[in-house]
């Protein structure tokens, strides 16, 4: 589908491009886009933002996609730009939902803005590795990428650099059934679907077109100290995971729950980490606007 790109200029010279999504007059919710993603992996939201009267705004973050590049960019820089983005719309107060990679996003937004954000909702979220003392419930490559980032920085980004190419392309519907028997039977059934599939895929090639330097950073903020502690989130936070998630264990999500002092978690059998926001989107959505 296509929609609109809109840019805000930031303080400081930098620039934000974002795309709406849903129902253009409804209730206000941002979208934090998953890792190596963009903004437009918001289109799993529409037709549910539709039915519902939701309003999704979805930026593309420092570096990824369309949006300027920042270096050294810390993960508690992104709440000033969000604010700006807020303010620029004329939203004074908002929801939050993330996908994946963009959980770290969603909760420093609420940490550092608990009288603007009512409530966040995280699905299939990534976890603040940093505090894992145990990596058996992230995805092996996940656990050799963070390997690498410890012991032989400098390799890794030739490796990103390397992949460069490969990320960019669009693949032919015909290898796309190689590429689905890699994933859980649930997350393949789903993305069998044509505007699923290039939903979250196209938005991954969006990312890697955009600035490779971009897509790296993004994933070492994920590996870093987030700056603040979960205990700390005092926002209403509504979990989402699946038991068949192959990203990010269930196990894990349970420990992040237990961290939050306002959440409501809920885990989905049968579900993978696609799946999950694929086939329950328009009752995340509703559960989180209810808030």
């Amino acid at each position: 589908m296509k929609v609109e790109e809109k840019l805000l200029a930031l303080n400081g010279g930098d620039y934000i491009a974002y795309g709406e999504y849903g129902d253009a007059r409804g209730m206000p919710v941002f979208f934090c886009h998953g890792w190596p993603s963009s903004r437009t992996m918001a289109e799993l939201t529409d037709a549910a933002g539709r039915d519902l009267g939701v309003r999704i705004i979805s930026p593309d973050r420092p570096g990824i996609s369309r949006s300027s590049f920042q270096s050294n960019r810390r993960l508690l820089d992104w709440p000033a730009v969000l604010r700006q983005l807020a303010d620029h719309l004329e939203l004074e107060r908002f929801h939050i939902l993330a996908i994946s990679g963009g959980a770290p996003y969603a909760y420093a937004s609420a940490w550092a803005m608990p009288e603007r954000v009512r409530a966040i909702a995280v699905v299939s979220g990534a976890p603040p590795i940093a505090d894992l003392s145990d990596h058996s419930g992230l995805l092996r490559l996940y656990r050799w990428m963070l390997a690498l980032h410890r012991k032989r920085p400098k390799l890794l980004r030739k490796l990103f650099c390397v992949a460069k190419p490969i990320a960019t392309m669009r693949l032919p519907i015909r290898f796309r059934p190689m590429l689905l028997k890699l994933l859980h039977p649930s997350d393949a059934a789903v993305l069998r679907d044509n505007a699923a599939f290039e939903a979250c895929f196209e938005s991954a090639r969006r990312a890697w077109r955009g600035s490779v330097e971009g897509v790296i950073i993004d994933a070492q903020i994920h590996a870093e100290p987030w700056g603040f502690r979960l205990e700390d989130v005092g926002v209403p936070v509504r979990l989402w995971h699946g038991k068949q998630d192959r990203a990010f264990s269930f196990r894990v999500a349970e420990e992040v729950a237990r961290r939050l002092p306002n959440c409501t978690a809920r885990y989905i059998e049968g579900a993978g980490h696609y799946s999950l926001p694929i086939r329950h989107m328009r009752e995340i959505l509703a559960d989180l606007i209810a808030v």
